[in-house]
């Protein structure tokens, strides 16, 4: 029995599975959606989904499918309904959840059905765009918003709201919230810059470039959430019988969810009434500090963590935190390090150990499969990005070393101890098993370890301005304990540095027998 509207009726007897109701499929087109991945059909239109099963946001989703790839026959076989599969872990607790989506009213393709796309913005209830287009989704190009469809997705959008403009004559009330969901920083500001430099482009009327700029809300957002996509083939058969259907569009996704939307304005907020049925929708006037969580708390724990998990032999980041050793240095790195050095006025410390506990939980989820090697991928920009500010935030608090901080920066030095094989690639060595160093500055560090001098190799580094915009070896014994743990690393292994770390700071008692 495969999922669709009229299957329902047999599946309602599953046990466990979140069921819409028969009123969800009257409602209203209220969200034009650019885009059919999975990261939006598991964050937004979960959010959207969850609403209208409260009776609170009350509208459906037109999906907009822009790519060559696949069709949308399989939402049609469906009648655009999916199971969204979360697992993982809350409070340090396992969960499972199944909830068949009905948040999608249709799913168009913009190649074949442009002149349908544009009459949905006759519809006066329709009100929010979003999209997730990719990074590359979000760029200039000299697009004729008159071709059916525009080649771009800014091009599209202009298009639309083009029509839209035509038809209500610029009417106060036909104004649209625009929130992209594509991970760049400050989305919404450049979407419309982009859009109001392609409406010159176009030669649109003036009137309408004012009706675009003031009746409008374009949105910064930040979306976060692992939503891997497809179950793997054997979880998916499990699943499938577990529920008594099959559903071709099932995703999986991770419990944290978090959509903060920036904006002042109350009549968006109240239109953005989604947001009331759950706590993972946020709506302020500045996002800037859930950015902020996320990219030290998130990112940057991964980053200081990443190299030393990985030549301590863990493949996947679940790997890690099934070791005592390895789960306290997470842990402490998170809790006592990162997120003291990032608290302040705007982001208290309670905030900051909250998020890093929820951190830690989708760490330690069973069901995902994080590769560390993946995430060292350009790991010197990611490491001055995301974590020389956490350096420099510490030491305007402390004068002692952060001690985890110190070995996850000699174990990312190690790590880049590569060289230039055969085939052109920078490879590092393991054990006598070569990984490879995906970095642009994978060059820079095989000259640096030509020599194999670890003290030279910490002072050049260190005091690079050119790499880190900063002399790193000023601040204080920080050089000094960045050498010992690389030494350490060097002579004792990796897990015997990590373990003296961690029995120093107490985390957990000695116990060498259970180590991995």
């Amino acid at each position: 029995m495969q999922l669709s509207r009229q299957s329902l009726k047999d599946i309602s007897s599953v046990t466990g599975v979140v069921m819409p109701g028969n009123k969800i499929f009257s409602l209203p087109e209220k969200v034009l959606q650019f885009g059919t991945g999975v990261l939006l059909r598991g964050l937004p239109d979960y959010f959207i989904d969850k609403a209208n099963r409260q009776d609170i946001f009350n509208g459906r989703v037109v999906v907009i499918k822009s790519t060559a790839k696949g069709g949308v026959d399989e939402f049609d076989k469906q009648d655009n309904l999916y199971t969204l599969c979360i697992k993982g872990m809350e409070n340090n607790k396992e969960s499972e959840e199944f909830i068949i989506n009905s948040s999608i009213s249709r799913v168009l393709s913009a190649k074949e059905a442009w002149s349908t796309i544009l009459e949905c913005a006759h519809n006066p209830e329709l009100k929010i765009i979003i999209s997730n287009t990719t990074e590359v989704g979000i760029t200039l190009t000299e697009d004729n918003i008159h071709l059916s469809p525009p080649n771009s997705f800014p091009g599209k959008l202009l298009s639309f709201l083009y029509e839209r403009y035509r038809v209500f004559n610029g009417d106060k009330e036909s104004g649209i919230i625009i929130i992209p969901a594509e991970l760049i920083v400050d989305n919404g500001t450049k979407l419309r810059s982009i859009v109001l430099e392609l409406a010159k482009i176009n030669d649109l009327e003036e009137k309408f470039i004012k009706w675009l700029t003031t009746k409008n809300h374009f949105c910064n957002s930040l979306v976060d959430r692992i939503v891997p996509g497809k179950l793997p083939g054997d979880d998916q058969v499990d699943a499938e019988k577990k529920l008594g259907y099959t559903d071709e569009l099932m995703i999986m996704a991770e419990p944290y969810r978090l959509w903060a939307i920036e904006t002042a304005s109350e009549e968006v907020r109240q239109t953005l009434s989604f947001s009331r049925a759950d706590e993972g929708v946020i709506i302020a006037p500045d996002i800037e500090k859930f950015r902020e969580l996320k990219l030290r708390l998130l990112n940057g724990t991964h980053t200081f963590s990443c190299g030393l998990a990985f030549l301590a032999g863990f493949k996947t980041v679940k790997e890690a935190m099934n070791d005592k050793y390895m789960a306290g240095f997470i842990h402490h790195l998170a809790i006592n390090e990162i997120a003291i050095a990032m608290s302040n006025e705007k982001i208290p410390y309670e905030e900051a150990y909250e998020f890093a506990n929820k951190v830690l939980d989708r760490f330690r989820n069973p069901f995902l499969d994080h590769q560390w090697l993946n995430i060292t991928l350009q790991y010197s920009a990611k490491m001055k990005m995301r974590n020389v500010s956490l350096l420099l935030q510490h030491y305007r608090k402390f004068t002692q070393v952060p001690e985890g901080m110190a070995l996850g920066f000699a174990a990312y030095l190690l790590f880049m101890k590569c060289h230039r094989n055969e085939k052109g690639n920078f490879v590092g060595d393991i054990a006598g098993s070569a990984y490879l160093v995906q970095d642009e500055r994978a060059g820079y560090f095989a000259e640096k370890w030509k020599d194999n001098d670890v003290n030279q190799v910490v002072d050049d580094v260190l005091s690079d301005k050119d790499l880190w915009q900063e002399d790193l070896s000023l601040l204080n014994e920080f050089s000094d304990s960045v050498k010992m743990n690389l030494k350490s690393l060097i002579q004792n292994g990796t897990m015997n540095t990590l373990r003296g770390l961690i029995e120093k700071q107490g985390i957990v008692k000695a116990d060498h027998s259970k180590t991995s």
